[in-house]
């Protein structure tokens, strides 16, 4: 007569039995469900469905396995305690789990426990735990933080009250700081909340770093800059950071005026980049950032992605908005810095879309990345005309000889009109930097300054005009 083979009893909401790891996907299924019903529970691999034990081989290899798996399709993660233990000479794998940061998604799908099923979750259900994990009330946003109404930056704020007025998104007639912060639920008594901090305040709790690369690796990089400072001020610092890595391209329509057209949709990028402030994940304490590659540029921000949405749904639904930082988008929405009706992504899709720039959005545990690629919208690499780095340097082409004789005939102009004007003036007129003006000047026969410094005056040795 065989043995009497040893039982756990049965399954429960909390406890799951799976024959082996064959079933490991089913698994990681019933971990998600559990934790969505009780926040905690048990999963045997080696154990039927009525409780007995049967075992199954176990190596370090299965225990990898089933750690990545549950790493791998469960969102938000969790750490489980993944053991071996053995009943009766039968070696099984227990994995024992919690989590509260309900509702938890397994292959991107939210499920609930009910008895011992696993069923989808209703979408009234799972936006009740959404709106309960980041119910605002308990947010980061509201705790008070260290920095009071009088340390806030007064002209970063007037600026942004300016922009509000002027769109029509408020109607304070009181300018005073303290007034207009607590209309907004930005402060308590003196004291500022953490988001009006985040939005005025000169101060640590945001930070960007910048930098551009050699190749589209970080192996080499050619500039690296680090700052702290508020959100409107950060955001303007990635803004105009991008501007100038960007390529620009000049076309000529045959009137006197030159067309300058960006490698990448400007609004496109100070969207995305907005959007990383906003909507990142502050209370992580980890930096937005702008990396410039050869091939791309990326804008990065802290914070997962909302659970079981991607950004493709956000691009082709009018679905409503999911705010990690609501009092902070409230406030961008109202200066017109930003919308909050979850079109971001939807307007940085349209504007690439119209002038044909690739654009990408990569996600992970960590962050959410949008990604620009370079010099592949209309007019890029045709020959059509010439790629103009934002420094102002150009090539041999034929089109790149037309821009320098447009810039060449409008300095000599300018010197015609003013032999005293300065370097600074031209280049500011000419919207190139200092240094690519003077190699352009160095090349021009022509033009000579004649003295030195503010004593000093232009002349047009041969005079075609």
């Amino acid at each position: 007569m065989a043995d009497k083979l040893h039982s756990l009893g049965e399954e429960t909401e909390q406890i799951e039995f799976k024959k082996s790891t064959g079933e490991l996907k089913e698994g990681v299924i019933s971990i998600a469900s559990i934790l969505n019903k009780h926040a905690s529970g048990e999963l045997y691999f080696g154990v039927k469905n009525d409780g007995t034990v049967l075992g199954q081989v176990i190596n370090d290899e299965t225990l990898r396995t089933v750690s990545q798996a549950i790493r791998n399709h469960i969102t938000p993660a969790i750490y489980p305690e993944i053991t071996r233990q053995t009943f009766e000479g039968r070696d099984v794998i227990l994995v024992s789990f919690s989590g509260t940061q309900q509702p938890y998604l397994a292959y991107n799908i939210p499920r609930i426990r009910v008895a011992d099923e696993d069923l989808v979750m209703e979408q009234p259900m799972y936006e009740e735990m959404l709106r309960r994990r980041d119910n605002a009330m308990y947010s980061w946003e509201r705790q008070r933080s260290g920095y009071r109404i009088a340390d806030i930056d007064q002209k970063i704020f007037q600026s942004w009250l300016k922009r509000a007025r002027k769109v029509g998104r408020i109607s304070f007639d009181n300018e005073a700081p303290a007034v207009v912060l607590g209309k907004l639920e930005l402060c308590d008594g003196e004291w500022l909340l953490n988001a009006g901090a985040a939005l005025f305040v000169e101060s640590g709790m945001n930070e960007l770093q910048m930098a551009k690369f050699a190749s589209d690796e970080r192996l080499t990089f050619t500039d690296i800059r680090r700052y702290t400072g508020s959100i409107l001020d950060l955001s303007e610092k990635a803004s105009q950071y991008i501007i100038d890595a960007m390529d620009w391209r000049v076309e000529f329509d045959g009137s006197l005026e030159r067309k300058e057209i960006p490698e990448i949709p400007v609004d496109a990028a100070r969207e995305a980049v907005i959007n990383a402030f906003a909507h990142r994940r502050i209370e992580s304490g980890q930096s937005v950032e702008v990396a410039v590659y050869r091939s791309f540029i990326d804008i990065y921000s802290p914070g997962r992605f909302p659970e079981g949405m991607t950004p493709q749904l956000f691009i082709e639904q009018p679905l409503a908005p999911i705010r990690r930082n609501p009092l902070i988008t409230r406030t961008l929405y109202y200066s017109k810095d930003m919308e909050s009706f979850a079109t971001g992504l939807k307007r940085i899709q349209d504007a690439c879309d119209k002038v044909g720039c690739k654009v990408e959005y990569r996600g992970d545990d960590y962050g959410f990345t949008v990604r620009f690629h370079r010099h592949c919208g209309e007019g890029w690499g045709t020959g059509v005309s010439a790629n103009v780095p934002h420094d102002g340097t150009h090539g041999g082409t034929h089109d790149e000889e037309k821009i320098r004789e447009s810039y060449e005939s409008s300095i000599l102009s300018m010197v015609k009109s003013n032999n005293r004007i300065t370097r600074k003036e031209m280049a500011e007129k000419l919207s190139i930097s200092l240094r690519s003006l003077q190699r352009i000047i160095n090349e021009m026969d022509e033009l000579h300054y004649v003295g030195s410094g503010n004593h000093g005056h232009w002349e047009i040795k041969h005079d075609q005009y």
